[in-house]
């Protein structure tokens, strides 16, 4: 096995440990950036098209942050912005964004239904369909390391109860 074969090995143990995923992260100083925008546009008396434009991007922002309340602010706000009628690709784009956001919160059913709506608005949209196999490994990963914890525990209480008949010999 060449050295770039075993580099890339322990590359894919390590996410597959680390959890390492291709979605974005978005720093907090760029989350700021966006809810100034939002506010200007707001009081600015600024298009209604500006305004839902910075809107969708604070909704980026939010979703794609570290911090578990910026990321359900971004879902709330995605949710209560897909009530309003839009026009298809705006929805698409909030569905994306929305599992996304709900992917980050580990919900990750949640988001496999609406990257699925994303798809079957546009089978071949490239992102969507990353996102997808990005949630399926997580999924199958969670599963891999669920059936290693309860193989362990089994191991554990059948080699007590071993170990505890052996001691009544």
């Amino acid at each position: 096995m060449g050295s770039k074969k075993i580099g890339n090995f322990f590359d894919s143990v390590g996410s597959f440990f680390s959890g390492g995923d291709k979605i974005p992260w978005c720093e907090r100083d760029v989350i700021v950036g966006c809810e100034k925008e939002v506010k200007e546009c707001t009081d600015g008396g600024d298009s209604e098209e500006k305004k839902k434009e910075s809107i969708m991007r604070l909704s980026w922002a939010l979703v794609h942050s570290r911090q578990a309340e910026d990321i359900q602010r971004g879902i709330d706000m995605l949710e209560a912005s897909l009530a309003n009628s839009s026009p298809p690709l705006e929805d698409r784009e909030k569905l994306y964004l929305l599992a996304v956001g709900y992917y980050r919160t580990g919900d990750y059913s949640k988001s496999r239904q609406l990257v699925e709506r994303c798809i079957q608005m546009q089978p071949d949209w490239r992102q969507a369909l990353g996102l997808k196999k990005t949630i399926e490994d997580k999924i199958a990963k969670d599963g891999v390391i669920g059936i290693g914890i309860t193989a362990t525990a089994v191991g554990l209480i059948a080699g007590g109860i071993a170990a505890a008949l052996a001691r009544k010999k």
